[in-house]
């Protein structure tokens, strides 16, 4: 296992969502730092102000929910990819959609991954630990 703490930057508006992924991150043993937003305005500000700021360090991750409030998924997708300072982040749809349209539409603009989040507690929470292990110990990040 690696030593290096990672952040992670989960946007989601979902309270029990955001609850589990807490859980579930707390549940392994990777050094992990979860920071959340609750809308697309709010994440796109978090991502300016960590480029601004004298200490850069933006997130290794992005988890991104598709239908949020100002700004919907798409759209913060979007403006990520178009960023020469941000593209370089891994960018996890996670999502209860399962939209045909919405896979092709988010990996057409350099999505990362495509996550339907499960119904099952259980499941879920197996998925975030899943993703964790795959972002953070099998793959090597930028």
């Amino acid at each position: 296992m690696l030593s290096k703490s990672f952040n992670i930057l989960l946007v989601e508006d979902n309270p029990a969502d955001i609850r589990l992924v807490e859980e579930a991150f707390k549940e392994t043993e990777i050094d992990t730092e979860l920071d959340v937003v609750t809308d697309g305005v709010a994440a796109m500000d978090y991502l300016y102000d960590k480029i601004n700021s004298n200490e850069g360090n933006l997130p290794d991750l992005i988890l991104l929910d598709l239908n949020l409030p100002k700004k919907d998924g798409r759209e913060v997708l979007v403006e990520i990819k178009d960023n020469k300072e941000l593209k370089r982040i891994p960018v996890v749809i996670l999502t209860t959609s399962s939209s045909k349209e919405d896979v092709y539409e988010t990996y057409a603009h350099y999505a990362n991954s495509y996550v339907v989040k499960p119904a099952n507690v259980g499941r879920f929470i197996e998925t975030l630990k899943n993703l964790e292990e795959y972002w953070f110990n099998i793959i090597r990040l930028p």
